[in-house]
């Protein structure tokens, strides 16, 4: 048969990436309580295609995938990403990994089990070198100083959401980066509480009140004096309780 793909293209212009894009798949997360942890995720799979080529193979990223799918985690994607560059003969391999990870939480004053759900992902660039970061997304609440300050009876709060990016020179628990964003915040959020929880949670918050401007300036403090983290990206969104509009701030290490 004809194969289209490897036809010549004289428009001599190389593509940066091309391949398939949101695949569900399941995968296998290193899981700091329980060894391992069965989720869903979502997948990007791209490889750089020289001028000459008019096309890619976009059938052997499925074929790659299900030949590594026990090995699909942090510590396999370097493997994964050499066998992307071999068997599509590229320069470059690319792949995002998005999934729901789950952490059971235990409320502050009852001691009520939950299982709270973090976005989390990884990504990975083989070229000459592999480059990989792992992203977190971590809930938390955040009380206004002003507020606080200012008001006679109370103060507005509200949730923000915590982004913690690295590259790091040895593994790291998601569990790690989820404490660290935690502990910078007024207080923690948690999926069940009980009514003596939640007058522990909002004193809590009331008596540890954070800008957004705080919150990434804790999370950077910590990721500097771990020598496994060699870049970081740190962004904060506060969803605010009384105005239109959300707070941000964000402090990359370069």
């Amino acid at each position: 048969m004809i194969d289209v793909q490897n036809q010549p293209d004289t428009r001599n212009l190389p593509i940066n990436r091309v391949g398939v894009k949101d695949l569900r798949y399941p995968i296998t997360v290193t899981d700091r309580a329980n060894d391992v942890q069965q989720t869903v995720a979502s997948i990007n799979m791209y490889v750089s295609l020289p001028r000459h080529f008019r096309g890619t193979h976009m059938s052997r990223f499925i074929e790659i995938l299900n030949e590594k799918h026990q090995t699909l985690h942090i510590d396999g994607i370097a493997d994964l990403l050499k066998t992307m560059k071999q068997r599509l003969e590229a320069h470059e391999a690319h792949m995002d990994v998005s999934f729901p990870y789950f952490i059971e939480k235990t409320a502050p004053i009852s001691g009520a089990k939950s299982l709270m759900e973090y976005k989390c992902s990884y990504s990975g660039i083989l070229s000459d070198t592999l480059d990989f970061i792992l992203r977190v997304d971590v809930p938390v609440t955040s009380l206004c100083p002003c507020s606080k300050e200012l008001s006679d009876r109370g103060a507005h709060n509200q949730r923000s959401i915590v982004s913690i990016a690295i590259r790091s020179s040895d593994f790291v628990w998601i569990e790690e980066l989820v404490e660290i964003a935690e502990a910078a915040a007024s207080s923690p959020v948690y999926s069940l509480l009980k009514r003596s929880d939640e007058k522990a949670v909002t004193e809590a918050a009331y008596d540890n009140p954070r800008f957004v401007e705080d919150l990434v300036r804790e999370v950077a403090a910590k990721l500097n004096a771990d020598s496994r983290i060699t870049w970081y990206k740190v962004e904060s969104e506060n969803f605010e309780s009384i105005h239109n509009h959300s707070a941000y701030a964000a402090i990359e290490k370069v």
